[in-house]
């Protein structure tokens, strides 16, 4: 007997119960994301690897060490499965010209993929939601981005996420700083550790960003992005900081916040949590203007955000969030043939009067069905057997509450479901 076949390692099944919860979280983004004026767009899961490389850059360890690339064994083209959604997003709305007709709030959702080392809150297939903003210049946007956040927070009754801001300043502003930054670690290159060594003239700035405790003291006295803005990045963040002030949003300021990607400058931020261990950050994003150019398109400005849709249920749920589980309204009975037709028939005009109807299949006894019927969480029951199906009528039988069973033709079925489920409701509004 062959060895049953097991998912790959961090990329995991959402089974039936734990995907209500999902439908149900997801169904709450939209209707949260619509309220903004946010409108969806979906690419592929698979592009050019160029688009990486060029977009979130070559020495990034997201390049370097995670991604799922690969070469067509067709016509040789090197393709990556995405590993986060704004370049995809971008260069879509490149290819498709959406930027010749003004701004554009946007919002995707689905699976990303990274090679990393699984642990909770992190997978190597693993779910986010993001949302982008294209065409907007100024610190408004950043500061919607940033309400947006809070609102959801709210929604799902969080109370624990807190948020920490920063400025990137220019690419200009972002070089004097990376150079003073690099010859400040040089005069300290006896305590970095092997990952900063090798990060020190590639990606400095990550080095700020290190979670050894060995190098806390080293980075908090390194030189500050901050000090080298000019007056248009202070005066674009400062904007941002007015919004905020005004919403009532509470905010740190942290000069370590680089964020990853080369993409960034001016304003990123992080909601970060303390309820989900090491992998704390929930959310994070920020303004990327050179972006669009990047990829191949007119200069235009741009900001956005990815929240992790894993870390966010984990937060939720312990939280109290949950879903109900989806219960038909009628659960269909049968013993016979000709009654089995009549089921199908029965729950097919059911449905069509809306009403979510679970037909029993596999066959057994009237009792070993009821006990079905009961467990499925309905609260009525149509029995139908051969005697009734030739007398075109069906058995209506409360599952719930008071009531006996009732004959009922099969044409006025819809309107006797109707009126048991609506009583129903209205007896428990009463009791409220």
């Amino acid at each position: 007997m062959s060895q049953s076949l097991q998912a790959v390692r961090g990329m995991n099944d959402i089974l039936p119960d734990d995907a209500e919860i999902w439908e149900h979280f997801e169904d709450i983004v939209r209707d949260w994301l619509r309220s903004y004026g946010y409108r969806p767009i979906r690419m592929p899961i698979v592009e050019p690897t160029p688009l990486f490389k060029r977009a979130i850059g070559e020495v990034t360890d997201i390049v370097e060490k995670e991604m799922y690339s690969f070469v067509d064994a067709l016509n040789g083209e090197a393709l990556t499965l995405r590993p986060e959604g704004t370049a995809s997003c971008v260069r879509a709305a490149i290819q498709h010209k959406m930027l010749h007709t003004g701004s554009h709030r946007l919002y995707y959702q689905g699976p990303m993929f990274r090679h990393e080392r699984p642990q909770k809150g992190r997978y190597r297939q693993f779910h986010q939601i993001g949302v982008e903003a294209l065409g907007f210049p100024g610190p408004d946007i950043d500061a919607e981005l940033i309400l947006m956040c809070a609102r959801l927070w709210d929604d799902l009754g969080l109370d624990d996420v807190k948020l920490e801001l920063n400025s990137l300043g220019s690419s200009e502003e972002r070089a004097q700083h990376r150079a003073a930054l690099i010859a400040y670690l040089e005069r300290h290159v006896g305590q970095l550790d092997e990952d900063g060594k090798r990060r020190l003239h590639t990606n400095p700035l990550r080095i700020l960003d290190t979670k050894n405790p060995a190098l806390q003291d080293l980075v908090e006295a390194a030189p500050r992005l901050a000090d080298f803005l000019g007056e248009a990045s202070l005066r674009h963040f400062d904007g941002v900081q007015a919004i905020l002030k005004d919403a009532g949003v509470p905010y740190k300021i942290n000069h370590r916040l680089v964020r990853g990607l080369d993409y960034y400058n001016l304003t990123v931020f992080e909601w970060v949590t303390t309820r989900l261990g090491a992998q704390g950050t929930v959310c994070a994003g920020g303004r990327y203007d050179g972006l669009v150019e990047m990829l191949g398109g007119k200069p235009a400005p741009a900001a956005g955000y990815a929240m992790g849709i894993e870390r966010l249920l984990a937060l939720w749920r312990e939280s109290g969030g949950e879903a109900e589980r989806a219960q038909p309204d009628v659960y269909v009975v049968h013993v016979g043939e000709q009654a089995q037709r009549m089921a199908f028939r029965a729950s097919e005009a059911l449905r069509g009067y809306g009403f979510a109807v679970l037909t029993h299949c596999g066959g057994g006894s009237f009792k070993s069905q009821m006990k079905k019927a009961d467990a499925s969480g309905a609260p009525l029951a149509v029995v139908i057997g051969d005697d009734e199906a030739a007398e075109g009528v069906v058995g209506l039988k409360p599952l719930r509450g008071p009531g006996a069973q009732q004959r009922i033709s099969i044409d006025g079925l819809a309107n006797a479901v109707a009126e048991r489920l609506f009583s129903e409701e209205d007896e428990q509004d009463g009791s409220l």
